[in-house]
C-alpha cells in the first residue's frame, strides 16, 4: 500500500498557504487551485467573481511514513482564523472561507477530532467556521499563482502583512496570562526564561551540552520531537550543537536583530518557544550548519526509553 497521501486545504488567498507546508520533511509537492465548485477548470478570473462555487486552496502530497496528517492539520490551523465565516482576513467571499476537503474516512475523523479539541481549548472566542467537505476535483490555477511567496517574495510579504495575516498569527501564538502562569508552575525558573522571554543560560554549565547519549531531543513545552543525537556534535561553543532539526517543519528560523548584531533565531514551530540560534560555520560534512540551542529549552529522552514514551516511531532518526 502506498504511502504517497493527498491533503487538500482552503485557507483564504492561496499564495499564503504554500510556506506554512513547505519546510516540512515529507512534504512532496504543494500546488494551488481551486475546489469545490461547479465548472471544469475554472479561471482566477471566474473564481474571484464568486460565481464558481470553487475555493482558493492548496493541494499537497505527501509520504505518511515521515509526516502524519495531524501535523498538517495543526499546520492548517495555526495559519488561519478558523472562526471567519465571510472569509480570511482582508479578503471577502465565498472563494476565501476556510475548509478541510478529506480524502478517506480517516483524514474526516482526525480533523472532527481536532475541530472538537480546538472548540473545547477555549482558544476561540467563536465557532470554528471551517468547515469538513470530501475532496473531489481539485484543479491547478495558473502558473503565476503557484509558489508565490518564492517568485514575489517582496510582494508576498507586504500582501501578508497587508491584509492583516501576519498580525493576527502573531497575536494569536502570544500565550495568553494564564498559559504563561502554568508554564511557571511547569517550567524551572531557566527554561521558562529561555523559551518564554529568550534568555540564554551559560555556557559549558547546561544540562546536555556534554550528553552524548543516544536518544532525541524533544521541546521542554509540548514534547514534540525536534533533535536527533545523531545529529549531535561538539562545537566547543558550550551549548548543544546540531547539524540539523529532526524535521524542518518543526522548527522555525527568525531574522534576530537584537544586541546590536543579525543572527537567525530557531523558535519551536509548535510551542513558539525560543530554542536558541543557528550558524553558517558548522561541519561542512554535515551540511555546514550549527543548530546552537540551549539545554533548558530541550527534554532528552535516551533511546532505551523512546519505545515506552511514546517515541518508538522515531527510533529510525536515532
Amino acid at each position: 500500500m502506498s504511502s504517497i497521501k493527498l491533503a487538500t486545504f482552503a485557507g483564504g488567498c492561496f499564495w499564503c498557504m504554500v510556506k506554512p507546508f513547505d519546510k516540512y520533511d515529507g512534504i512532496l509537492k504543494v500546488v494551488v487551485g481551486y475546489t469545490g465548485g461547479n465548472i471544469i477548470n475554472p479561471t482566477y478570473e471566474q473564481v474571484c467573481n464568486m460565481d464558481t462555487g470553487h475555493y482558493e486552496a492548496v493541494e499537497i502530497t505527501y509520504d505518511e511514513d515521515i509526516i502524519d496528517y495531524i501535523e498538517l492539520v495543526e499546520a492548517f490551523f495555526g495559519s488561519i482564523d478558523p472562526t471567519d465565516e465571510g472569509g480570511q482576513f482582508n479578503d471577502r467571499g465565498d472563494s476565501y472561507k476556510t475548509a478541510v476537503f478529506y480524502h478517506d474516512d480517516n483524514q474526516k475523523r482526525i480533523v472532527e477530532e481536532y475541530i472538537k479539541q480546538l472548540e473545547n481549548s477555549g482558544v476561540y472566542d467563536k465557532d470554528i467556521a471551517t468547515k469538513l467537505i470530501k475532496a473531489e476535483f481539485f484543479y491547478p490555477a495558473e502558473e503565476y499563482h503557484q509558489d508565490y511567496y518564492k517568485k514575489n517574495p517582496l510582494r508576498y510579504k507586504l500582501y501578508y502583512k497587508g491584509s492583516g495575516r501576519e498580525c493576527y498569527i502573531k497575536k494569536h501564538l502570544e500565550k495568553n496570562e494564564e498559559e504563561k502562569e502554568n508554564l511557571k508552575q511547569r517550567l524551572t525558573d531557566i527554561q521558562y526564561a529561555v523559551t518564554q522571554e529568550n534568555a540564554t543560560e551559560p555556557p559549558f554549565r547546561n544540562e546536555y551540552n556534554d550528553n552524548y547519549e543516544e536518544g532525541i531531543y524533544v521541546d521542554i513545552v509540548t514534547g514534540k520531537p525536534l533533535f536527533s543525537s545523531k545529529d549531535k556534535f561538539d562545537s566547543g561553543c558550550g551549548w548543544p550543537a546540531f547539524s540539523k532539526p529532526i524535521n524542518n517543519g518543526y522548527v522555525k528560523e527568525i531574522e534576530d536583530y537584537s544586541h546590536g548584531i543579525i543572527r537567525t533565531e530557531v523558535r519551536s514551530k509548535n510551542s513558539n518557544s525560543h530554542l536558541g540560534h543557528v550558524f553558517n560555520d558548522g561541519p561542512k560534512e554535515l551540511g555546514g550548519l550549527r543548530y546552537c540551542i540551549n539545554s533548558s529549552s530541550l527534554k532528552f529522552i535516551p533511546k532505551n526509553k523512546m519505545e515506552e514514551e511514546g517515541y518508538g516511531k522515531w527510533l529510525d532518526k536515532i
